[in-house]
């Protein structure tokens, strides 16, 4: 079992303030976590470019692709990012499609990582395990705020570490002091949370919180 790590999602953040805020759970943070949503693969839409390079931060930055067209917007976002995530759902009737894109976005010098929605098997993506650097299982569904953690989510955890997978895992909507043990549980070892630490007053507390769950 890996050690915890917490990637705050930026979603979460007051953007009037963005770099004050990312400053404020960076020493205690392992990653910064963005969602790109584009109101076509998801009803909602987030942010895009603009905002992001002018992100200042020392952490790495996960890219979570929740768009149509994951090549095009992965060359926008590649030079910002060091792991881009996309729905393998999109190739569902497309396997050589995702190879493809997984092999696409690699040229683009970050690090590749599939997603799984709420509903979605890891049938979809068993076979390109050994092509992907993470796995990011979704543990709401991808685009709507204020769900309920999904709990069968985590058997896809466990079917992946049974199938010998052992980089990262990420689980991403839902995530609290509560439901982190059962991701912790399944075998995930990185930890999205949003609201659960900008949601905050003091977030050096909220990171901890989590990182101590057992």
């Amino acid at each position: 079992m890996k050690n915890i790590k917490i990637s705050p999602s930026i979603l979460a953040a007051d953007f009037g303030k963005l770099n004050e805020e990312i400053k404020e759970i960076e020493k205690y943070s392992d990653s910064l976590h963005l969602d790109i949503m584009d109101g076509h693969f998801v009803p909602n839409i987030s942010y895009g470019v603009p905002v992001i390079k002018w992100i200042k931060t020392k952490l790495p930055i996960d890219c979570h692709l929740m768009i149509s067209d994951p090549i095009k917007y992965a060359k926008d976002f590649a030079p910002y990012c060091d792991r881009i995530f996309f729905h393998a759902e999109l190739f569902e009737k497309d396997p050589s499609g995702l190879k493809a894109t997984i092999s696409e976005i690699k040229k683009l010098n970050v690090k590749v990582g599939l997603v799984l929605n709420a509903d979605k098997s890891i049938d979809l993506i068993k076979h390109e395990l050994k092509n992907i650097d993470s796995v990011l299982i979704m543990s709401v569904y991808a685009g709507f705020g204020g769900q309920e953690f999904i709990i069968d989510t985590m058997d896809k955890v466990k079917k992946l570490r049974q199938l010998g997978f052992d980089k990262d895992i990420v689980i991403d909507g839902g995530i609290n002091k509560k439901t982190a043990k059962f991701a912790l549980k399944a075998g995930a070892n990185v930890l999205v949370a949003g609201s659960a630490i900008f949601g905050k007053v003091d977030r050096k507390k909220a990171v901890e919180e989590l990182q101590g769950v057992k």
